[in-house]
């Protein structure tokens, strides 16, 4: 393997797959990099049939990022939203519909006033229907955009849970205390803050 922002070698579990299994194994995995994972996460904690939500770094190449370092842009990660979901109860095809919707898919490293290579558009796949379904629904939004869409398909890379501080930020308080609902349906405005 070649060099890849300066992180030598071929052992280096940051390239490796995400291997995490569901807790229950008729459930799934779905990730996605949609700008700060703060309201991402609240989004789909909302969706019904979505069990279980979780924050953290992937697609970089330093194992065991934190935020700080992240932030610092010379890793690569993503912030991410991994989230468990109930095929049966949830298509995956709902969560893309979200993903879509949450964000500008055709601005390359920003999301509002959040600028750097962590806020990039991202879905990061867990097995070939997942790919398959990404790309289509890509291929539709598209014709709804007049800007081009940005947003990187590629095979979840190792997951890096983040602090636990940024778990469910937003239904916690923040850093404002203002509790938001992540009741199942809620469809209360997402106000995001520090």
């Amino acid at each position: 393997m070649a060099s890849s922002g300066g992180v030598e070698g071929q052992n280096n579990p940051a390239f490796d797959q995400d291997l995490d299994t569901p807790d229950n194994p008729d459930h799934e995995f779905a990730e996605f990099g949609a700008g700060c994972f703060w309201g991402a996460e609240l989004a789909f904690q909302r969706v019904a049939g979505v069990v279980k939500t979780e924050v953290g770094y992937s697609q970089g190449h330093t194992p065991d990022p934190n935020y700080k370092l992240v932030c610092t842009g010379t890793t690569n990660h993503v912030e991410v939203v991994r989230v468990q979901f109930d095929p049966k109860v949830c298509p995956y095809t709902h969560l893309l519909a979200l993903f879509w919707s949450r964000h500008d898919p055709t601005s390359v490293n920003r999301q509002g006033n959040d600028v750097g290579a962590q806020y990039r558009s991202g879905i990061y796949y867990y097995n070939e229907t997942q790919n398959r379904l990404a790309k289509e629904s890509k291929e539709a939004k598209q014709l709804e955009l007049k800007g081009k869409i940005v947003t990187e398909i590629l095979p979840a890379k190792r997951f890096y849970k983040a602090e636990e501080y940024h778990q469910q930020y937003l239904e916690k308080g923040g850093g404002q205390g203002n509790k938001q609902s992540a009741a199942k349906g809620c469809t209360d405005p997402i106000r995001c803050y520090g």
